[in-house]
């Protein structure tokens, strides 16, 4: 009853925080430069004062930025994100038609990245001051030095078109029409580039944060303890180590998995991914605002949603941790 009650307090101060979000961004996008009226009048190839003025009434441009805000507003709290200037669709179908392709590829890179990021943390942590803490530590350093759509079209460069062992773009083979297993293995093909590009940047943070957590943990009272009692090694990193050294690793995944959205923008774009991300990046070029707004919307509510997570996985991980409201 105490995490039910704790959920749905969360819950209810996320509506507040989506409202704020919705009203901030409202206002930054109509404050920036661009007309998406003139926009669609040089796509139409007519820029006369006439055509403008129409294109502006008929999405409703034209009346006070307070109207459109209320507008807007009373819309969203009923799920309805606006239309699309450009793709002459609402905004909500045109998002759910995309975000299962973000969902899938983000949530891939996110398992890879603390999957992976994780273990190599453990392994360097036990072999502090060996080559492979060295190695470990190194290959860390260079992926999360290096910019992500480097990585993404060097990867896309190597593995498709110099190697030809996967496809370099899209999210299925156009025109194969493959059904059952075949699609999901197809798709899975399209995956494994984007994912794990996108999961090598995590990556490297979590193995770092792990390393630094672990051994700061194995210098504490209660880990000397265990040892004195004689326990093996073996259950003192995993039990006590491990165990109270994946918190802040817990806090920092928590954090970032909402900018692996973020994140995905490039890949997406590099990799002709069929998700939100990119669907933003072709927005902002065309000022298709609704359609920027409810990919801000989404994303928002996305960030919310790993915090509540997160919270919750403090009391799983730790049990001395209380969820309080």
């Amino acid at each position: 009853m105490l995490v039910l009650g704790f959920i749905a307090a969360r819950l209810v101060k996320a509506v507040f925080i989506l409202l704020a979000i919705l009203v901030l961004n409202f206002v930054l996008i109509h404050a920036a430069p661009g007309d998406p009226a003139a926009v669609m009048a040089g796509e139409a190839g007519a820029a006369d004062e006439k055509f403008l003025e129409d294109l502006r009434e008929r999405f409703g441009l034209d009346q006070p930025f307070t109207v459109q805000l209320w507008n807007y507003m009373k819309g969203a709290v009923q799920l309805d994100l606006g239309y699309s200037y450009r793709q002459q669709m609402p905004v909500a179908e045109l998002i759910w038609d995309r975000l299962p392709a973000t969902l899938l590829l983000t949530a891939t890179a996110f398992v890879i990245s603390i999957v992976i990021g994780v273990a190599a943390g453990v392994l360097a942590a036990q072999t502090q001051g060996t080559w492979w803490d060295t190695l470990i530590s190194t290959v860390a350093l260079i992926f999360y030095a290096t910019p992500l759509f480097w990585v993404a079209l060097m990867a896309s460069l190597l593995f498709s078109v110099w190697l030809g062992w996967l496809p370099g773009f899209g999210y299925q083979t156009i025109g194969a029409n493959y059904t059952g297993l075949d699609r999901v293995l197809d798709i899975g093909k399209h995956l494994i580039l984007p994912a794990t590009t996108l999961g090598l940047f995590f990556t490297a943070i979590y193995m770092r944060m792990t390393r630094a957590s672990m051994l700061e943990v194995s210098r504490l009272d209660f880990v000397k303890t265990a040892r004195a009692k004689g326990l093996r090694n073996s259950v003192i990193q995993r039990r006590h180590v491990l165990r109270n050294a994946l918190l802040p690793v817990i806090t920092l995944a928590g954090l970032q998995a909402g900018q692996i959205v973020g994140g995905a923008v490039l890949t997406e774009t590099v990799f002709a991914w069929p998700g939100i991300g990119r669907l933003m990046f072709e927005a902002i070029s065309q000022r298709d605002y609704n359609v920027i707004l409810g990919v801000f919307f989404i994303s928002a509510a996305m960030v919310l949603l790993f915090n509540l997570i997160t919270d919750v996985l403090y009391g799983i991980v730790d049990p001395r941790i209380r969820l309080t409201q």
